[in-house]
């Protein structure tokens, strides 16, 4: 009598474990991609996120990149539990075709995910790390390159491949097609337009665009501001800073009363805002976030509309401000 050869366990629960870790990775993107469409806030040990998806790298298409992991993690789900759903008694033929299906879309979609998030990593420590630290370090970008790796593991390993020349054959075309759409994305990344103003840190990286344009009255009040003592104290890396100045316009930006006070950003001073912010802290009751005005010695939170600050600084100038408010576009 012949002994029929048990199914190693790796085999049995592969799908599983591709499934869970698949869970997890819509966990993290799912998280990430609602703070940015609805808050714009992502908390962070360390600060390293809001550096890194704050950034054009965290754009694709003008959505958040984490939306396009999301889906992906999704199909990585759905591939791996899918041929679960049939019955094998019932309906042989079909769990045989669709097991034999979705292991190659799994290699597919995790070969292809692996080499991303490779990339990715690559973009963060030679771009944020290398100079900020660990403060550039972004703790969900990393959990998400560790999922993807442990995805391509599991369907290497999760069953038993007979035909490795497929897999070779498959990984390559999926590989040299990720790496190029990869680098060629990476390399359109901060290219801003002819006509619009860049909101870069201290080494040219641009972060956002300012497109509109100023009008007479943007002008004189971004003047008032500036002869009056009134100074916005803001963050390269901030979207209600950018939208801010994008009220302003483009023109009126370069007579802007404006302190940098993010580690990284270009004439950065740190130990000033440290000072005045504290100062706002205390005459506000609150946590002083970015942007903060200082006008005539008080301190305004958050963005303020153009009548709020002419009114504020005792702006007597025309009023008849032509920029309505509009979200920051990333190069």
């Amino acid at each position: 009598m012949t002994r029929r050869r048990s199914t190693p366990w790796i085999h049995r629960n592969s799908r599983l474990l591709i499934a869970a870790i698949a869970i997890l990775g819509i966990l993290n993107t799912g998280y990430i991609t609602y703070e940015k469409l609805f808050s714009g806030a992502v908390a962070c040990p360390a600060g390293g996120c809001v550096k890194v998806l704050q950034s054009p790298y965290a754009v694709l298409f003008g959505l958040p990149l984490s939306l396009y992991g999301l889906l992906a993690y999704i199909a990585m789900a759905v591939f791996a539990l899918a041929p679960l759903a049939v019955n094998p008694d019932e309906k042989k033929s079909l769990r045989t075709n669709l097991e034999n299906n979705t292991w190659l879309l799994l290699f597919a979609g995790s070969t292809a995910m692996l080499l991303f998030s490779g990339y990715l990593m690559y973009i963060m420590f030679s771009k944020f790390v290398s100079q900020f630290g660990i403060n550039g370090l972004c703790y969900f970008c990393v959990a998400s390159a560790i999922f993807a790796t442990s995805m391509f593991i599991l369907t290497l390993i999760g069953r038993d491949w007979n035909d490795r020349g497929q897999l070779v054959f498959l990984g390559s075309i999926v590989g040299i097609v990720t790496l190029i759409g990869s680098i060629a994305w990476g390399a359109t990344v901060g290219q801003a337009p002819v006509n619009a103003t860049t909101i870069s840190d201290a080494q040219g990286n641009p972060y956002f665009l300012i497109e509109n344009t100023s009008g007479e009255a943007e002008l004189q009040l971004a003047r008032h501001l500036k002869q009056t003592g009134g100074t916005m104290y803001g963050a390269y890396w901030c979207p209600h800073c950018c939208e801010q100045k994008e009220l302003f316009g483009k023109e009126a930006v370069a007579e802007f009363p404006y302190v940098e006070c993010a580690d990284g950003g270009k004439d950065a001073q740190i130990e000033t805002c440290q000072q005045v912010l504290g100062e706002a802290e205390k005459q506000l009751g609150q946590k002083a976030g970015f942007p903060t005005w200082q006008i005539n010695g008080r301190f305004f939170n958050g963005r303020q509309t153009l009548e709020q600050l002419a009114t504020n600084s005792g702006y007597t100038g025309p009023k008849n401000f032509k920029n309505p408010f509009r979200t920051c576009r990333q190069p």
